[in-house]
């Protein structure tokens, strides 16, 4: 009977125990439920008092007159201040008033057909009020017209047109225009974004010669704007723009995502050179005689020898040593490096040690402008020679497939590997595309395998490019992609192949050159041709691919001849099989030359 008696009482104390976390948890939903019901009815109150504020000042505004409706600096100017605090239900409110006159294309436009002399037909008033002190909260936004109770009569004002574009000519929409006149009373100081089109329309704007200062930007995007003639910018490229009466002024400007370019400071043999001074100059001009530059700047490699130059514009770098002890031996790749948009790339300078005057040579090929390996170059003073120097590999790349598959290892450069039989590979000579089926009736989708290319000894890979880039617009979307698969050996177990984000889901196109990382330190490289086409009456076609890379710390296509005496004149001969031989007078006039040679087939 005892036994039994504890085994009840056990049962129990389980029994309430479980009971116990039963209503522990019910509780918990419970206060859950409540304080979520609590934030909703918060949320709900800040929205209410928000809407209301709205309201009421969209009331006060109509009930204006309509020649004071306007933001003080604003255009049109007026009365009312573009940013205001309010108390409503206990939250502080943030109220932003924008006002914009419109041009409405019922009575023609300002420049167009017909030609309308009187554009501000009414004005689009735009209130957005935020709660500044709430943790949780959206903004309310209201919009309404006001419109002028008499006639239009002809305006005295222009308008101003900014526009918005990319590296590529596309529309940026949402683009910060920040316009600004100091020269005109009341002084203009206006911030808006530009619509889907990429534009901001200002219209009704006083007439000013030279003095609207425009700056157009965007966040993660470079900014472009106009500049004022100064000393150091005698003649600007994009001067303050200039408002005449009843006419448009159109202005454009090109703006699109940051690049970085993350230098590494190293010598021959991949060690680092700490200290080294470099000056980093892009293309980009914003002034002519004399040319100022857009960006000019100079850094000094810290400890460890890497140097990040970030939130750079798409444009054409160069860089030269400004350290006296060194010469730039070359780079990996080859300067001038062209950045595009949001890429970041790494770039390898190689620094020796300085020795007198010096020339740095590079040599290209003249239709693909990349470096050449193996090039001869010879440098002599008159008949006597100096030294002779061998460049690095360059790059590696195919222009005809006509030669047909069943070559395992690159040799003959125009043959490949295998395909799987929807790929013309010569017709014509020189071009892969889509298999003609029958009469204007190409296969919709074909694959080609190249050839196993050896690059001599372990690589680093950098860009994989193609020709042509552009395509039949009637071939859709991803006409034309690539993988890369790279071994040790030239006879691995599997071709893993792999687009730019080191994955097999990935393709190489005309957005993506930069090889991916994981196939640095392998010999042996292949790369794998998708056409496909929307439309089978269209072929996509592929006519040139390369890829460029560098052994260890040698400069691709470069040759750095040192301590030449200075102020002499020396010859350049470069051969190199294929090619015609080239040669080239040079005066060392400085203590350090860069020359530049083309070679032609």
């Amino acid at each position: 009977m005892q036994r039994t008696h504890t085994s009840q009482r056990g049962a129990t104390l389980l029994e309430t125990l479980i009971g116990v976390i039963i209503i522990g948890i019910v509780g918990f939903s419970l206060f859950r439920a409540f304080t979520t019901l609590i934030d909703v009815f918060g949320t709900i109150k800040i929205k209410n008092a928000a809407t209301n504020l709205a309201n009421e000042q969209m009331e006060v505004i109509k009930n204006m007159s309509y020649s004071v409706i306007g933001t003080m600096g604003g255009i049109p100017s007026g009365v009312i201040a573009p940013s205001q605090g309010f108390l409503r239900d206990g939250f502080q409110l943030l109220m932003q008033t924008t006002v914009r006159n419109i041009d409405d294309p019922f009575d023609g436009t300002l420049g167009g057909t017909p030609n309308d002399t009187a554009p501000a037909d009414y004005k689009l008033v735009e209130l957005s009020v935020s709660c500044t002190t709430c943790l949780a909260s959206s903004t309310v936004t209201i919009t309404g017209r006001v419109a002028p109770k008499s006639l239009e009569s002809a305006s005295t004002n222009g308008a101003l047109f900014v526009q918005a574009i990319d590296a590529n000519g596309a529309f940026v929409p949402n683009a910060t225009v920040h316009v600004v006149n100091n020269q005109i009373n009341p002084t203009i100081n206006v911030t808006d974004v530009t619509n889907t089109n990429g534009v901001l329309q200002l219209v009704d704007v006083p007439p000013s010669f030279q003095s609207y200062q425009i700056t157009v930007s965007k966040s993660g995007y470079s900014s472009s704007q106009t500049y004022s003639t100064s000393t150091g910018n005698p003649n600007p490229t994009a001067p303050h723009s200039t408002v005449a009466a009843q006419s448009v002024t159109q202005t454009t400007f090109a703006i699109d995502r940051v690049g970085q370019i993350n230098f590494s400071s190293l010598n021959a043999t991949c060690n680092t050179v700490d200290n080294t001074s470099v000056q980093i100059s892009g293309s980009k001009l914003i002034g002519t005689a004399p040319n100022v530059l857009k960006f000019n700047q100079s850094y000094v490699f810290p400890a460890g020898g890497t140097l990040s130059v970030p939130s750079l514009e798409w444009d054409t770098y160069s860089v030269t040593a400004s350290n006296a002890g060194y010469d730039l031996a070359g780079s990996i790749p080859t300067l001038p490096l062209n950045l595009n948009p949001g890429v970041t790339q790494g770039v390898k300078l190689i620094f020796q040690p300085k020795s007198s005057a010096a020339i740095l040579a590079t040599i290209l090929d003249n239709a693909t402008r990349l470096p050449l390996a193996n090039a001869t170059v010879a440098l002599s003073q008159g008949v006597n020679p100096v030294t002779t120097l061998t460049t690095g590999r360059g790059f590696l790349g195919q222009t005809s497939w006509a030669g047909g598959s069943g070559q395992a290892n690159f040799g003959n450069n125009t043959f490949y590997e295998s395909q799987d039989g929807n790929i013309a590979d010569g017709s014509p000579a020189g071009e892969a595309k889509l298999k003609l089926l029958a009469t204007s009736t190409y296969a919709t989708a074909g694959v080609l395998i190249s050839s196993t290319f050896d690059t001599g000894s372990a690589s680093n890979f950098y860009n994989f490019t193609f020709n042509p880039i552009s395509q039949p617009p009637d071939i859709g979307a991803n006409s034309v992609r690539f993988q890369l698969a790279s071994a040790t050996t030239s006879t691995p177990l599997t071709w893993n192949f792999l687009g730019p984000d080191g994955t097999a889901s990935s393709y190489y196109d005309a957005v993506n050159s930069n090889i991916n990382a994981a196939h640095n330190g392998d010999r042996y490289l292949k790369y794998k041709i998708y056409l496909q086409t929307a439309s089978t009456t269209f072929t996509p076609s592929v006519s040139d691919i390369a890829a460029t890379f560098a052994s260890d710390c040698v400069p691709p296509g470069q040759v750095l001849f040192q301590g030449l005496p200075q102020n002499q004149t020396y010859t350049l001969t470069v051969d190199r099989a294929g090619y015609q031989t080239q040669v080239q007078n040079i005066t060392l006039d400085a203590t350090f030359k860069e020359i530049l040679i083309l070679m032609s087939p």
